[in-house]
């Protein structure tokens, strides 16, 4: 698969409370921080209600949904940067996953410790990205000592890397976050290089009390505000609600969330809006034997997307057969599609949309 989105968060935010009913995965969660020290992971499916009606069309032997990988990572705590909290190892951890899901603490309890002392969005935030900018900071300073020396002998690439990083230094010595500024191709490609904390996209989980989840709650403005500046997305979730949801038989979680007045789970919301972060979009296959839903990168060309499903079928690559899902819940058989003329062969060049049902002709 290899989407993975890290959930980071101060001790005690409701991390692995969320992890637990995202995963059902079993991670400790205990009323003291570094109750995680080791990262659990979890592979949750993608919650997508076009499996069901492509199910209903070509009635398979299996559905397959696509999966997203959450990490849940030990709670930060102010100095991580410098190894406060077993600082190090966490951070180590987050530099692994492709994008940040960000737990807020937006609930009143005195039962459950604070860190800081008291309930603070604003200054909770700021100590996880403080943390993450300074190990930032640190890696480029160490990068730019080497890479001046190489500038020195006359390399024009090191020359412009150089001037790069001092912008990057400048930055993060402001309290900018990397990911707030815009960068050219050649400088994305050494942004991924070097694997910057503050450089991943962010998702904010403003994790609020089960009584606060439809109300106004001055700790969501918070979060949404710092959100709004950035360009990030928050999604409300109540940690002790999504627990006891996934506590449920799946046939009755349906029944619950209705008398709570909602529609689908906070998780669902969480999972995809985690899915957009990281750019992904899905493509389908559909016959008798199955339906299945693939993850791709936005932007991916048809012989890549193939790959997904085997490396033989990306090698020898001849032509894709496409049609999309919108145009046959219009016409509500594969063949009304053809008919129609919106089954398409398209060659190598064809970048995959969400929503595409394909099928890949190859040379084995």
């Amino acid at each position: 698969m290899g989407f993975n989105c890290g959930i980071v968060g101060l001790p005690n935010v409701g991390k692995s409370t969320i992890f637990n009913a995202l995963t059902s995965a079993g991670a400790q969660a205990s009323n003291y921080p570094f109750t995680t020290i080791d990262p659990n992971v979890g592979i949750v499916d993608m919650p997508d209600k076009r499996l069901d009606k492509l199910a209903a069309i070509y009635q398979p032997k299996k559905v397959t949904p696509t999966t997203m990988e959450f990490v849940d990572i030990a709670g930060l705590v102010k100095g991580a940067a410098q190894g406060e909290g077993l600082g190090n190892k966490f951070l180590a951890n987050i530099r692994e996953v492709d994008a940040i899901a960000h737990v807020v603490r937006c609930f009143e309890d005195p039962n459950v410790v604070h860190v800081g002392g008291r309930v603070d969005p604003k200054t909770d935030i700021e100590v996880i990205e403080a943390e993450l900018m300074l190990a930032d900071l640190d890696a480029i300073e160490k990068r730019l000592f080497k890479a001046e020396k190489q500038a020195k002998a006359g390399d024009k690439q090191s020359l412009e890397e150089v001037e790069f990083m001092k912008r990057l230094r400048d930055m993060l010595s402001r309290g900018e976050p990397v990911r707030r500024s815009t960068h050219s191709d050649k400088e994305v490609a050494w942004l991924r290089s070097y694997n910057l904390l503050s450089a991943k996209p962010v998702l904010y989980a403003a994790n609020v009390a089960e009584d606060m989840l439809d109300k106004s709650n001055p700790y969501v403005d918070t979060v949404r505000k710092i959100a709004a500046e950035e360009g990030a997305k928050v999604v409300v979730i109540s940690g002790k609600i999504e627990g006891e949801i996934a506590q449920l038989p799946i046939e009755e979680r349906k029944e619950y969330l209705a008398e709570m007045g909602l529609n689908e789970s906070g998780l669902d919301r969480m999972i995809r809006a985690g899915y957009d972060l990281l750019g992904l979009i899905t493509y389908f296959t559909a016959g008798e034997k199955e339906v299945r839903a693939w993850t791709i990168i936005q932007g991916t060309k048809a012989p890549q997307a193939a790959g997904k499903i085997h490396t033989d079928f990306e090698k020898g690559f001849i032509r894709a057969e496409v049609f999309h899902y919108d145009d046959l819940m219009r016409l509500k058989t594969p063949q009304a599609v053809k008919e129609a003329g919106l089954l398409r062969s398209e060659g190598k060049d064809y970048v995959v949309k969400d929503g595409d049902i394909m099928l890949f002709r190859f040379n084995v």
